[in-house]
C-alpha cells in the first residue's frame, strides 16, 4: 500500500472519529439540559 493512501485513510478515520465524538457530546449535553428542565418543572409543581 502506498504511503499516501495509508495517510489519507488515517486522516479520514481520525476526522470521522472526531465528528462522531462531537456529535455525541452535543447529544449528551442536550439530554442533560432536558433532564434539568424536567427536574425544575417537577420541583416547581411540587411547591
Amino acid at each position: 500500500m502506498k504511503t499516501s493512501t495509508l495517510w489519507r485513510r488515517t486522516v479520514l478515520l481520525a476526522l470521522t472519529g472526531m465528528l462522531l465524538g462531537l456529535a455525541g457530546c452535543n447529544t449528551v449535553a442536550g439530554f442533560g439540559q432536558d433532564m434539568d428542565d424536567a427536574g425544575h418543572a417537577i420541583k416547581k409543581a411540587a411547591d
